[in-house]
Parts: structure tokens; sequence; C-alpha cells
């Protein structure tokens, strides 16, 4: 019986965590959403020290919903800003995430979440952790019908 209940798990929680990982590197994300005709989901986030950054990644960007949407419209890209020595990021990669700040997250704000298209233009952003997530959810999927080719 336990067996047939942890496969049962891992099958539900395969079916669940279907979406690409979060990738870091913007000129990657460029070519991927050009390639696939896709919209960029810029998340800034400071994975050691901000809460709600933190609780957007456990309580959001894992529903069903957000992985679905994920999967067929976006690609995912990650832009952490750790304060903790240990986590601290690689030279380059800190390089790149500077780089998406400047142009996209200027005032500092976490979390931010930004929807970007193809070229790289801003669509949408949004502020901090939503009051609903259903209805951020539907914001993105909004915004991506509002501005397909």
């Amino acid at each position: 019986m336990r067996i047939l209940l942890a496969f049962l798990f891992f099958l539900a929680s395969s079916f669940l965590v279907n979406a690409q990982d979060w990738g870091h590197n913007y000129k990657e994300a460029i070519t991927v959403a050009q390639k696939e005709h896709k919209f960029i989901l810029v998340n800034f986030s400071g994975s050691d020290w901000c809460g709600p950054c933190i609780r957007l990644h456990k309580e959001v960007f894992v529903l069903g919903d957000f992985i679905q949407l994920a999967n067929a419209k976006l690609v995912l890209l990650n832009a952490d800003f750790p304060r903790y020595k240990k986590n601290q990021l690689s030279p380059a990669q800190q390089k790149i995430n500077d780089d998406l700040a400047e142009r996209y997250n200027n005032r500092g704000v976490f979390p931010l979440t930004v929807l970007v298209d193809e070229k790289g233009n801003q669509i949408r952003s949004w502020e901090g952790f939503p009051s609903s997530t259903i209805d951020f959810i539907d914001e993105i999927q909004q915004a991506i019908k509002d501005n397909q080719k």
C-alpha cells in the first residue's frame, strides 16, 4: 500500500512540476523566446532575504495554472539578488542581473515580476506579492493575449 501511495504521489508531482526551469541568462531567454514565439517573465527576487519573493516562488510559481501558462507561453527568467555571502552569485551572473535591473527594475523593487516580449520590450509589471494568485495569473494571460501578433 505504501509503495502504491508513493508511486501515485511521484506521478502526481511529476505532472505539477513540469514547467521549464527558471533561467538566469537574459540573452538565452531572448533567443528561446524568439525561436519559440514566447514571452519572457522576469522575476526580480532576493532568495535569501525577501519574504514575499520566497513566498512567490513557493506559493504561486508552483501552481498548476501558472505552470500550464509557463509551459505554453513563457520563458522564465530569474534575476536573484541574494545578500548572504554563502549565496553570492558569480561576478558574471551578478553583472547579468545588474544589467537586467538597470533595464527593468531601476527602482530596486522586490519582488518585481516583468512581462517582456521576444524583442525585450516591457509589456507589464507587477510589484510585490499578489493579493490574488488567480488574478495575477489571469493578468499575465490577458497581457499576453493583448500583445500577441
